[in-house]
Order: structure tokens, then C-alpha cells, then sequence
């Protein structure tokens, strides 16, 4: 394993794991944007569920990296579907959002 893997993954992880609290939270900076995007209110939690087991699971593919690559390759899903959404609603101001969040993710993958 590499450094340069270790260090973007548990960057990429406290990132995501970031987001997810962020959702859970609701904090206001995340729920109105993703309000105006039309996400149903009832989704928060999955989404917010998906980003932190996104984020556990590239911890623990530290440690056995075909739970990485899995969590990697649904994270990377996930905020392509973010990208999509931020896109279908024409707020393309804030599609560099989710791409932020999907860079040091794919980073991740790349370097494994």
C-alpha cells in the first residue's frame, strides 16, 4: 500500500464521512439545495446512510481492499447520481459540489 493511497483515501473517507453528517444534521447549507434539486425529504437518510457506509467502507479497505474497491466504485455512483440531479434541476452553479466530493474518491480508486 502506498502513502500517497493511504493518505487520499482517509481524506476521501473523512470527506464523504463529512457529508454524511452534514445530511444527518441537516444542516441548513446542505438541505436547501438539495430541497430546490426536488430530492423527497424521505430520501435524507438513505442518502445520508449510503455516504457513511461509503466512508466506512474505504476505511476498512485499507484493510481489505476489495471492500475498498466496493465502497469506492458505489461512492462514485453515488455522486454521479448527485452530478445527474444537480444537473436535471439547471443548477449548474453548484455541480462543482458533488464533483468535489467524487474527485478524491475516484483518486482513491485510481491509486489502488
Amino acid at each position: 500500500m502506498s502513502t500517497a493511497y493511504l493518505i487520499v483515501t482517509i481524506a476521501a473517507a473523512a470527506f464523504v464521512g463529512f457529508s454524511a453528517v452534514s445530511v444527518f444534521a441537516r444542516a441548513k447549507w446542505v438541505v436547501e439545495p438539495i430541497t430546490e434539486y426536488g430530492v423527497p425529504r424521505s430520501w435524507w437518510p438513505w442518502l445520508g446512510t449510503a455516504k457513511a457506509a461509503g466512508a466506512a467502507g474505504l476505511v476498512a479497505g485499507l484493510f481489505v481492499p476489495p471492500l475498498g474497491v466496493a465502497a469506492a466504485i458505489g461512492l462514485v455512483l453515488y455522486f454521479t447520481g448527485a452530478v445527474v440531479t444537480v444537473a436535471r434541476a439547471r443548477s449548474y452553479g453548484h455541480l462543482v459540489f458533488p464533483v468535489l466530493y467524487l474527485a478524491p474518491v475516484v483518486a482513491s480508486l485510481a491509486l489502488l
